[in-house]
């Protein structure tokens, strides 16, 4: 599946080129910003129409992660519908293929700013979840880590190509790529991502494969420039 193995504060992770992170220690694999019925909210709200099917192309592609990975525990980081009305809205078919994905496995719903109250769609509803060292959020806050969270839906270039979704990560700070169809995009250079992050930053670019990559503008503008082992890889993750 061309995912990038990697390491957050020692803890074992893998980064999936959908945008998805799987802990292998916890069976967990997360998601972030679905933001499930977008194209619902706009469309009430009067703005610009998208596709229709943005929820069911999102629903897809965490289907084919889970097949993937085969979790114990799916979470997703919040923001998993661009409204609360939004839940409402899901059409039948979309309704039971999230039920069917929920089937077998815990499923946990972290609230975002988007979404902050419960939905009525199974699973479980919190604010945070800890799973091995790493705490879940939404939102990253201050102080130390280490910590997953979402948010910014950041992105970043590779020479050569588009703006692409990216994981962007310190030694004790990981904030995950939006995962839903049709969502923007945050620069990882952008002034509200460095204030979070240390000086020697990586980013792991989503596409076809997951490439690492430094990330340019911050302190270290090239791969080689970090301290030896600052990001030591997990060779292998168990199935």
């Amino acid at each position: 599946m061309n995912a990038l193995p990697f390491t957050l504060s020692g803890e074992p992770l893998l980064a999936l080129p959908s945008g998805a992170l799987f802990q292998p220690s916890a069976r967990l694999l997360c998601v972030s910003d679905l933001h499930l019925g977008k194209s619902d909210r706009i469309a009430r709200r009067g703005g610009t129409l998208l596709p229709p099917y943005e929820t069911r192309a999102t629903l897809d592609r965490l289907a084919t992660a889970i097949d993937q990975t085969t979790p114990r525990t799916v979470l997703c980081l919040g923001d998993s519908f661009d409204d609360l009305a939004a839940a409402d809205s899901l059409d039948d078919t979309d309704r039971t293929t999230l039920l069917r994905l929920q089937s077998g496995r815990r499923w946990l719903w972290l609230e975002g700013n988007h979404d902050p109250g419960p939905v009525d769609l199974g699973g479980t509803h919190l604010a945070a979840f800890t799973a091995g060292p790493l705490t879940y959020r939404h939102i990253a806050t201050p102080g130390p880590g280490p910590e997953v969270s979402g948010h910014y839906h950041p992105k970043l270039a590779l020479p050569g190509t588009g703006s692409r979704p990216c994981f962007l990560f310190d030694d004790s700070r990981l904030i995950l790529p939006a995962f839903g169809a049709y969502t923007g995009g945050l620069p990882a250079t952008d002034p509200a991502l460095r204030a979070l992050l240390g000086p020697w930053p990586r980013a792991i670019v989503t596409g076809r494969r997951a490439i690492l990559t430094a990330v340019p503008g911050y302190s270290d503008a090239s791969a080689s420039a970090s301290p030896a082992g600052r990001y030591p890889r997990a060779s292998t993750w168990p199935r």
